[in-house]
C-alpha cells in the first residue's frame, strides 16, 4: 500500500502541471499498480474532473484522453473497426474487467511499464502523444525518453490506411505477458513492436522491398515464407532478457512465434479489407 497527506483533485491542467514538479508528489491515474507498492506520497493529483476520459473520433484521428480506461478502448467501435479487432485483442486478457475499468491509458503509457499490452499495442501505430509542456510527439520517440514531470494529457492516433494484429503468450490466463507482439502494415513499412521483453516495448520498422531483398530477392510468395522471413528478422534485431516468466532464449522463439502469426493474422485482415 501507499500513503498520502493530500489529495488535489485539480481544475485545470496547469494546477497538475505545477504540482507534479515536486517529486514528493504524485500524479495518478487508475491508481492500480500504485497500491501495489510502498510509497510515502505528499500530494495525490488527480485528473478526473477535466473531462479527458472520452474518446473523440473524427475523419482523421482518434483523440484518446489520459483518464480513459482499458475496457473503454476494449468496446470502442471505431477503434475496434480500424484495427482489426487488435486493439480488443491487446486489452482483454489484462486481469478481468474491474481492472480494466479503472486502469487508464495515461497511467499506461506514461508509465512505460515493460509489460505493458496496450503500450506494446500502441507502438505498432501512426500514434502520438500530446503533453502539456513537451506538446504533440510521435510515441515511439516518447517511449525512449527519460522520464520527467510533464503531464501526458492524451494519445493521438492517426486514421492512417493500415491492417494490423495482436499476439501474447501468458504463462497463465490475465497474468503479465511473457512477450507480446503486435504488427502492422502502413505505407509500405513493416511496424513490429514487441513488448515484455522484459523491458518496456521496443518499435522496428522495416521497408518490405528491402527485408525481400535481404532475405531473398526472388521470392515473395507464399505470404507464410515471407511472415517467417519477417519473424526471424525481428527475432534478430530486437533485444530480449530473462526474469521469471522466462528466458532470453525462450523469449526469442516466441518473437518468431508470434510475429509470424501476427503477420498472417494482418495479411488475412487485409484481404477482408479488400474484399468488404
Amino acid at each position: 500500500m501507499f500513503t498520502c497527506k493530500e489529495y488535489r483533485k485539480v481544475e485545470t491542467l496547469e494546477e497538475a502541471w505545477q504540482l507534479n514538479q515536486k517529486k514528493s508528489n504524485l500524479l495518478i491515474g487508475g491508481m492500480l499498480w500504485v497500491k501495489m507498492g510502498h510509497r510515502n506520497v505528499r500530494t495525490v493529483i488527480d485528473l478526473s474532473g477535466l473531462g479527458l476520459n472520452e474518446i473523440e473520433e473524427t475523419e482523421q484521428e482518434f483523440r484518446i484522453g489520459c483518464m480513459t480506461t482499458l475496457r473503454q478502448l476494449e468496446q470502442h467501435e471505431g477503434l475496434n473497426r480500424y484495427t482489426n479487432g487488435a486493439i480488443r485483442e491487446s486489452v482483454c486478457h489484462i486481469v478481468g474487467v474491474q481492472f480494466r475499468n479503472g486502469a487508464t491509458v495515461g497511467g499506461s503509457v506514461f508509465g512505460r511499464f515493460g509489460f505493458s499490452d496496450i503500450l506494446t499495442m500502441l507502438l505498432a501505430m501512426d500514434s502520438y502523444v500530446e503533453l502539456y509542456k513537451g506538446g504533440c510527439i510521435p510515441l515511439n520517440e516518447f517511449v525512449n525518453r527519460s522520464r520527467d514531470r510533464d503531464v501526458l494529457v492524451r494519445v493521438i492516433i492517426r486514421k492512417t490506411p493500415a491492417t494490423f494484429a495482436y499476439q501474447s503468450a501468458r504463462n497463465t490466463r490475465t497474468d503479465f505477458p511473457t512477450l507480446a507482439a503486435a504488427v502492422s502494415c502502413y505505407n509500405d513499412t513493416w511496424h513490429i513492436s514487441v513488448g515484455a521483453r522484459p523491458g518496456r516495448a521496443m518499435l522496428l520498422t522495416v521497408k518490405e522491398p528491402a527485408l525481400l531483398h535481404e532475405r531473398n530477392p526472388e521470392t515473395i510468395k507464399p505470404e507464410e515464407r515471407f511472415a517467417k522471413y519477417l519473424s526471424e528478422y525481428a527475432a534478430e534485431h530486437i533485444s530480449v532478457g530473462t526474469n521469471l516468466r522466462g528466458s532470453a532464449a525462450y523469449r526469442r522463439q516466441l518473437i518468431k512465434v508470434l510475429v509470424k502469426r501476427a503477420c498472417l493474422e494482418a495479411d488475412r485482415n487485409q484481404i477482408r479489407k479488400q474484399n468488404s
